[in-house]
C-alpha cells in the first residue's frame, strides 16, 4: 500500500484517500485580484480540495537582462518580460488576501514557489503544502532549501527523466517523507501522443512508498480520469473563466463545466474501482437465481453409477444444483439416488461430493 499522509489538515492522501484535486488558477487571473477570487470560488463550487496559484520573487527568478529583454506578443501585458510578470504578479498582501478568501469559501489554498525567495514567503504565510513545479525539479538546491522547510510537498516532473526524478526522490526523502511525485508533460496544450500514462505505473514501481499523481495540461477531462484508474492520487489541472483569454495557459485550462464534470467522474471512477476481491456479490444474486447455471443429468442416471463427463451437461436449472464450475468435481463418483433425464444434479445425490459441501 502506498504511503498515505496529510497533504493538508484533515486531509489524507495516498492509499484508499479520495484522489487529491488541485485546481491550478496559476496567472489565469490576469492580473486582476477580482478574477483570481473567483476562480477561487468556482474551484471551491465543483467540489475541487485546493486552489493553487504560483509565487514568484521575479529580482529572484530571472536576472536583469531577462526582464528587460523586449517581449511583443499576444500574450504579453507589458512592452519587456519584466512588466509582463510585474503585471501578473500579486503582492504579498495581495497573497494574503486571497489565501483569507479562500479560508472563507472554504477550500485549501497555496501556491507554487518559483523560487528560493517565494518560498520563505509561503513558508510565512502557512500554506498547507508546497508545489514545486517542473521547471524547478531539477533544481537540487532549491528543492533540498524546500524539502527542509519539513512542509508536505507535491512535484511535477515535467521536462524531466527518468534518473532526475531518481535524485530528486533521493534528495526530498532524506529530508521529508510527506511528499508525492506527479507525472507531467510540460506542453501547453498537450497532445494526447505526449501524454505517457504509463509512466504512473513506472513511478508507482520505481517509489512505492509515496503517493503518485498527474499533473495534465491536456484538453477535455478524459486523460485525467485515466490517470486515477491507474491509480493517481493527486490530479491537478488549470482553470480559467475563458479558454480565449488572453494567456498561455487558458488553452489547457478547464471552465467551470469541464471541472465539474472531472470531479464527478473522478469520484465515480473512485467507487468503481472497488475491491481488488473478485467475488460473487450481492447485486448479482438476482441474476444468479434467474440465469446461473447447474450440472444436469444428459441421460437417466441409475443409484449406485459412477459418473462419467458424457452422462452431465450444463443448463440454467430449476432447482438449482451442483455448480457448473463443479462439474469435473463429479466425474467418479457414485449417485446415491436416481437421477431423471434433465434433472438438476443435487449435491445430496452425490457420494462424498455431497458431505463436502455439507462440511
Amino acid at each position: 500500500m502506498p504511503l498515505t499522509f496529510e497533504l493538508c489538515p484533515g486531509r489524507m492522501i495516498g492509499g484508499d484517500h479520495p484522489c487529491f484535486i488541485i485546481a491550478e488558477i496559476g496567472q489565469n487571473h490576469q492580473g486582476d485580484i477580482e478574477k483570481a477570487k473567483k476562480l477561487i470560488k468556482m474551484a471551491k463550487e465543483c467540489g475541487a480540495d485546493c486552489a493553487k496559484f504560483q509565487k514568484s520573487d521575479l529580482a529572484h527568478k530571472f536576472n536583469k537582462r531577462a526582464l528587460e529583454r523586449p517581449y511583443d506578443t499576444k500574450n504579453s501585458w507589458g512592452k519587456t518580460y519584466g512588466e509582463h510578470k510585474r503585471h501578473l504578479e500579486f503582492s504579498h498582501d495581495q497573497y494574503k488576501e486571497l489565501q483569507e478568501y479562500a479560508e472563507e469559501v472554504g477550500i485549501f489554498f497555496t501556491a507554487s514557489g518559483m523560487d528560493e525567495k517565494a518560498v520563505e514567503f509561503l513558508h510565512e504565510l502557512n500554506v498547507p503544502f508546497f508545489k514545486v513545479g517542473s521547471g524547478d525539479t531539477n533544481n537540487f538546491p532549491y528543492l533540498e532549501k524546500t524539502a527542509k522547510k519539513g512542509r508536505p510537498m507535491v512535484v511535477s516532473s515535467g521536462m524531466q527523466s527518468m534518473e532526475t526524478m531518481r535524485q530528486v526522490y533521493k534528495i526530498v526523502k532524506q529530508h521529508n517523507e510527506n511528499f508525492a511525485i506527479l507525472q507531467c508533460t510540460s506542453a501547453y496544450p498537450l497532445e494526447p501522443k505526449d501524454v505517457n500514462l504509463r509512466v504512473i505505473t513506472e513511478y508507482q514501481k520505481e517509489f512505492p512508498d509515496i503517493p503518485i499523481g498527474y499533473s495534465g495540461h491536456e484538453s477535455g477531462i478524459s486523460i485525467s480520469v485515466a490517470a486515477v484508474a491507474l491509480g493517481a492520487k493527486v490530479i491537478e489541472r488549470h482553470v480559467t473563466l475563458d479558454k480565449k483569454a488572453k494567456g498561455s495557459d487558458h488553452a489547457a485550462s478547464l471552465v467551470k463545466s469541464e471541472l465539474e464534470e472531472l470531479v464527478r467522474s473522478i469520484r465515480l471512477v473512485e467507487i468503481a474501482l472497488g475491491s481488488n476481491v473478485k467475488q460473487m456479490l450481492p447485486c448479482e444474486k438476482p441474476c444468479h437465481d434467474k440465469l446461473g447455471k447447474s450440472v444436469v443429468a444428459k441421460v437417466k442416471i441409475l443409484k449406485g453409477t459412477v459418473l462419467t463427463l458424457d452422462m452431465l451437461t450444463v443448463k440454467v436449472a430449476e432447482p438449482m444444483g451442483v455448480a457448473a464450475e463443479d462439474i469435473f468435481q463429479l466425474v467418479g463418483k457414485t449417485v446415491t439416488e436416481d437421477v431423471e433425464e434433465d434433472e438438476s444434479v443435487l449435491p445430496e445425490v452425490v457420494d462424498s461430493y455431497g458431505k463436502k459441501a455439507k462440511c
